[in-house]
């Protein structure tokens, strides 16, 4: 029987796709926007509010994973709508749904392009919610690094050091991101 993503433990997750940087590419933001086209044709317009670019691959001249994040941001109501869900399903993600934990309300999650056979695919992350929803935060964390590109090396620096020590290790690499957002968006709201 042939893994799916819903197979794989997390030592399958961290060996099948381990950390990497890559220098910026000016060509991720024509890669987001002709996904968000796509989506935008292929989805009911009363579900999406609006379609962001955020993460690393969004923030010129720092160094990224090659996976490009995009925050659809839809109306309360359609949080874990099964319509919803399987109308990307066609589009090829996988949805995964991201719990409630300590300061975060649970989301909605997507992923595109992790292949199991090694084949180098782009990969899409889909990080779904109301406004209201922290991690909508993500925007305000991407525009600061825009604003202060001298904040935003160091977050290259960060997370070249993290990928070093944690190349296996997707949780570890993610936690030690944790206090740099907190403090980015603690200068934001200043």
């Amino acid at each position: 029987m042939k893994k799916t993503l819903y197979d794989l433990t997390k030592d399958d997750w961290n060996t099948l796709f381990p950390i990497e940087l890559s220098d910026h590419n000016p060509d991720w933001k024509v890669v987001f926007e002709s996904e968000k086209n796509r989506i935008l044709k292929s989805i009911d317009a009363k579900f999406i509010n609006k379609i962001e670019h955020f993460g690393s691959t969004s923030i010129p001249n720092i160094k990224a994973k090659a996976y490009i994040d995009l925050l659809v941001e839809i109306p309360e109501e359609f949080l874990f709508n099964k319509e919803l869900i399987e109308s990307f399903s066609k589009l090829g993600y996988v949805y995964f749904e991201v719990p409630a934990r300590e300061d975060i309300d649970a989301y909605m999650s997507f992923g595109k392009g992790y292949n199991l056979e090694g084949k180098k695919e782009q990969i899409f992350h889909i990080h779904m919610c109301p406004k209201e929803n922290i991690m909508y935060n993500q925007l305000k964390f991407r525009d600061y690094l825009i604003e202060h590109p001298e904040r935003a090396k160091e977050y290259e620096n960060l997370k070249t050091e993290l990928a070093s020590k944690y190349k296996n290790d997707r949780g570890s690499y993610v936690l030690g991101k944790t206090n740099f957002v907190k403090v980015t968006l603690e200068l934001y709201n200043k």
